[in-house]
């Protein structure tokens, strides 16, 4: 009779080969066994009878503010509605105040993690003008998830447009690069083409399928160019979807939750100013070439793109409208809804939202559940209906684009390194994530 600290008991478990009724058996924070366990002790025996066991999930694109304006939101805040939304780990972006620039800052922000985060966190280093040189070292710094490179759409020094610096960026180093893929140029010229005050679906006219479609050309032939593969973050157009097919050697594809879920002008005339992003929620050709994308395998992650803003600013008129839509803490609902709606299975979720995040950034020991890999898991009830409730929301902006939707699937537990740290919208002890590990950085 074996002992272990923790034995997930009698759940459907998805596992990398397919579902399987298994129990799964955790030691020292990582899964040892799975099988017939019935016989088998442990410290904590969780019953997951009529549940599934999915590996735990990962938003890999959220903007935590922190440091910024903790009335937004912050590292604490962030991190403790992800786990009550059923993950495990986020990659937390640099565009900060001040931006994640330097090995200094980067020190700071992984004490910070490990004194308040409630998952474990990934960081995005900033790409800007006054490091490029740098680049090539920060990138393997600890905990470091890739370096991320706004092309276009970015406030403060974080934004490098031209070919001959992108090129610069990506001689300089060898871990996949993250980028936000609009034509800088492009936004420019036509901005003065629309008026103040105009109606908030004019975003997705001035930032056209051109403007996506042309910084994502430009940056593949770069990335052919230097053999320096790219990670193109929030894909949001049929067009772009379709052309990235064929530069698999060099380049993986991130959907956004939103772009799987909404579409204009549907969602600019529900919301008005809470519809508005970068790149811009587009009309239903694109949320079902999102779809295909999603169903051929061209999707390697889905991610929310948690942009938080207060009210106030959301609600300036547009183009002042500040662009960004919350969804760390529903982005699994939303997915398993969409999971119940038949529009994926279980697996494939698993996939965009745990093996693609590890497999794209290499997140050591996260991403399946198999024996040696962290004891990380989010296990819902698919028979589970129910509202998204804006008194469940924890983010101070206060906020979410998908209150008071139904989704069918729930996550009701959340378990960290064998720690139930989330039960049925009860979040456990004390805050204890850590910075996540990624291949090709320095221990």
């Amino acid at each position: 009779m074996a002992s272990y600290d923790l034995i997930l008991r009698g759940g459907t478990v998805v596992l990398p080969w397919g579902e399987a009724a298994t129990d799964v058996a955790v030691r020292a924070g990582r899964i040892v066994t799975l099988g017939d366990l019935r016989t088998d002790e442990a410290a904590e025996v969780i019953d997951c009878a009529g549940l599934h066991v999915l590996p735990g999930l990962i938003d890999p694109h959220v903007h935590l503010r922190d440091p910024g304006d903790p009335a937004v939101e912050t590292l604490a805040t962030g991190t403790k509605g992800a786990v009550l939304g059923g993950l495990t780990a986020v990659f937390d972006m640099p565009n900060t105040q001040p931006s994640i620039t330097s090995a200094e800052r980067l020190d700071w922000k992984r004490g910070h993690i490990r004194e308040t985060a409630w998952c474990d966190v990934g960081m995005y280093v900033g790409g800007a003008r006054s490091n490029v040189g740098e680049l090539g070292a920060l990138e393997r710094e600890p905990n470091v998830c890739a370096i991320k490179v706004f092309a276009g759409s970015s406030t403060g020094d974080l934004m490098i447009e031209d070919d001959e610096t992108l090129e610069r960026v990506m001689r300089g180093g060898g871990r996949r690069i993250a980028y936000h893929s609009e034509d800088e140029y492009r936004l420019q010229a036509r901005k003065p083409m629309f008026e103040a005050g105009g109606p908030h679906r004019l975003h997705a006219e001035w930032r056209d399928v051109e403007c996506a479609f042309l910084g994502t050309r430009r940056l593949m032939a770069l990335a052919r160019k230097t053999n320096r593969p790219a990670h193109i973050l929030h894909v949001s157009t049929a067009e772009e979807l379709d052309y990235l097919r064929d530069f698999r050697d060099v380049a993986t594809v991130e959907v956004l939750l939103n772009h799987l879920t909404q579409w204009a002008p549907d969602a600019y005339d529900a919301l008005g100013g809470y519809a508005v992003m970068n790149p811009p929620i587009r009309d239903k050709r694109h949320y079902e070439a999102a779809w295909a994308a999603v169903a051929n395998g061209t999707v390697d992650t889905v991610g929310s793109d948690h942009a938080p803003h207060s009210r106030a600013a959301k609600e300036r008129p547009w183009p002042a409208t500040a662009a960004g839509l919350t969804g760390v803490q529903t982005i699994v609902p939303m997915m398993l809804d969409h999971v119940s709606a038949g529009r994926l299975s279980l697996a494939r979720l698993a996939d965009l939202m745990a093996a693609g995040p590890a497999r794209v950034y290499g997140a050591i020991g996260k991403g399946r559940i198999a024996a040696g890999y962290d004891a990380d898991f989010t296990v819902v009830d698919m028979g589970k209906s129910r509202v998204i409730e804006p008194e469940w929301l924890v983010s101070p902006c206060g906020w979410s684009p998908f209150a008071g939707t139904r989704c069918q699937g729930w996550p009701v537990m959340t378990v960290l390194r064998g720690r139930a740290v989330m039960r049925e919208d009860e979040v456990l002890g004390e805050p204890g994530g850590l910075p996540v590990r990624f291949e090709g950085t320095r221990a």
